[in-house]
């Protein structure tokens, strides 16, 4: 009666507008209502009080944390995060800050699956673990009226090398295979068949797996190319009789190899593979590479010497790898190539 009398003035309090991408939680009386909008709602004065809920996509980060792998790695880890609210009721009644609690389970469902993986994996397989974090975190929240739409990974650095792997478990032990190869003496085998043995022993028949497993570096460097002649050149030379169509089948990606000489100049290199029997050459390529490795000659000379390993160059800088990880690795059919 009293909102009669004083119509159209109580008008102004008692008519809400509710948007399409809203609903309203109203109770009457400390009893809750079946949710009302869009459009245009009725509220008592003095007996209805309500809440607004927004049911449009939000989005919120999983702050850096650092976590230890199963390999005893240390890594500073983050998360982007996407959800939406699929039942207005159930997100007014069962929790008081759903943002909060939002964040907090998705922490703690990333800290229990990485503690679970090793280095490697999480590196490698970022949008797997993301998809079964997903599914966890969502068991949890449909009991809010909350569905995660979308759960990203984010691993900011390497604080700590693995363990058991001084190394490291990185994406770059293909490239260290291949520098190990030309810078040993690869060429040679390539060219005009296996590296001579010394008097009284026999020709290895794997040699380049040796060369790749050995912790010392190889007393006989007689058939590696010399000091004064570029590592890239015999990249080159070493890679042209390899081209075929069966590698670009496997491969199928292209690569520009960026060498910084130690008078700072660049040379720029590139391997084709999506075409053809391939190509290799000096310059860039004609389109655009899946994969660009950059270092300084010094640097991979370093990798052969064991005095720099991938995983510590990629993170000083030392080593820049722009691209796919997954093409990147693909490296290893070319160096299978070359045995």
């Amino acid at each position: 009666m009293l909102l009669l009398i004083t119509f159209p003035i109580s008008g102004w309090f008692a008519l809400k507008i509710v948007p399409t991408y809203e609903r309203m939680i109203v109770f009457r009386l400390g009893r809750i209502r079946t949710p009302q909008g869009p459009g245009m709602v009725l509220l008592l004065p003095f007996i209805d009080s309500f809440q607004r809920v927004d049911l449009r996509t939000r989005a919120f980060n999983v702050p850096p944390c650092k976590l230890a792998s199963k390999d005893g790695a240390v890594l500073s880890v983050g998360a982007d995060v996407q959800f939406r609210i699929w039942d207005p009721v159930l997100s007014v009644m069962t929790v008081k800050d759903l943002n909060t609690a939002t964040r907090m389970t998705a922490q703690n469902a990333m800290t229990k699956a990485l503690l679970k993986r090793p280095l490697r994996e999480i590196q490698m397989e970022k949008l797997k673990i993301s998809d079964q974090l997903l599914l966890e975190i969502n068991d949890v929240t449909r009991a809010w009226g909350l569905e995660v739409d979308r759960m990203e990974l984010a691993v900011e650095a390497v604080l700590q090398l693995p363990q058991d792997s001084p190394a490291g478990p990185d994406l770059d032990s293909p490239l260290q295979q291949l520098a190990l190869y030309f810078l040993q003496g690869g060429m040679s085998s390539v060219a005009g068949g296996a590296l001579h043995p010394g008097p009284g022993k026999e020709t290895p028949e794997k040699d380049t797996l040796e060369m790749v497993n050995e912790v010392e570096p190889p007393a006989h460097r007689g058939a590696g190319p010399s000091s004064k002649q570029p590592v890239a050149e015999g990249l080159l030379t070493a890679l042209q009789p390899c081209l075929s169509e069966v590698l670009v089948n496997q491969v199928g990606a292209c690569y520009q190899f960026n060498v910084i000489l130690p008078s700072g100049t660049q040379s720029t290199y590139f391997l084709d593979l999506t075409s053809g029997q391939g190509k290799v050459g000096c310059g860039v390529p004609d389109g655009i590479p899946d994969v660009v490795v950059e270092m300084a000659e010094a640097d991979l000379r370093a990798l052969l010497r064991r005095e720099l390993w991938p995983l510590g160059a990629y993170m000083s800088g030392r080593l820049k790898v722009k691209g796919d990880l997954s093409v990147a690795m693909k490296l290893e059919a070319v160096l299978r190539a070359l045995k």
